[in-house]
């Protein structure tokens, strides 16, 4: 287990199938294409996974929700570092699904709860509500979940930080968020014209992946500074 999550830190390649939503056979089939790294083996001879596997599958599967072939997937994944942590694979999935309109999708308790890896009790419920990883239905057993950040949302259930901090800092990343897509929107429609729709449309498609990995790029380094100035660190 993890000391800083209570996480397990390894998982049998039955739970990391389950974790990923994908079957067994998937994740050995991409593992002898050299998709995924080889799992380190524990006693008796059993694979051991761990987070950055779980990533990856995750990217792989957004990367095919893009229309890519298997082959072109091999391509995309052996350019990347050989030592990306799961959360920079998390972050390089984020912004690989930020291209493609959102896909929620329905998941029973019983089904949310093999995702997540974990029975889940309504307080877990309710924290992933409040960090939009999914919402409540009609049906009190069942929910409609969004896969792009459903496991970050698991690992974030046993950071010790309250309901009213996460709903705040959701608020307060929502506010940022839209106040930048409104100056960056006025600075699109003032560079073509403001009755200019179709021209600005296609400056905001071509723009759109620039500023996105753009914002990624320096709140990781605002986030570094802050820290660092947290810790007294030069």
């Amino acid at each position: 287990m993890s000391a800083e999550t209570g996480e397990p830190t390894t998982l049998t390649v039955d739970e990391l199938a389950a974790r990923a939503g994908v079957t067994v056979r998937t994740v050995r089939f991409y593992s002898t294409r050299g998709l995924l790294p080889p799992p380190e083996i524990g006693p008796r001879r059993v694979g051991r996974y761990g987070p950055e596997h779980l990533s990856r599958l995750a990217l792989i599967e957004e990367l095919q929700h893009h229309g890519m072939t298997l082959a072109a997937i091999e391509r995309y994944l052996h350019r990347l570092p050989a030592d990306l942590s799961a959360d920079d694979l998390a972050i390089h999935r984020a912004l690989v699904a930020s291209w493609a309109p959102e896909a929620p999708q329905d998941a029973t308790r019983e089904q949310l709860a093999r995702r997540a890896g974990r029975e889940l009790v309504e307080e877990d419920v309710d924290r992933l509500a409040a960090m939009g990883m999914l919402e409540r239905t009609d049906d009190p057993d069942v929910f409609r979940i969004d896969p792009a950040t459903l496991h970050l949302g698991v690992r974030l259930l046993d950071v010790p930080i309250a309901l009213e901090s996460i709903l705040a800092a959701h608020a307060v990343v929502q506010e940022h968020t839209r106040s930048a897509a409104r100056e960056l929107s006025r600075l699109f429609r003032d560079e073509v014209g403001g009755e200019e729709v179709e021209a600005i449309k296609a400056l905001s498609a071509h723009m759109h992946p620039l500023v996105v990995q753009a914002l990624v790029i320096a709140f990781q380094r605002s986030m570094k500074e802050e820290l660092r100035a947290w810790f007294g660190e030069g």
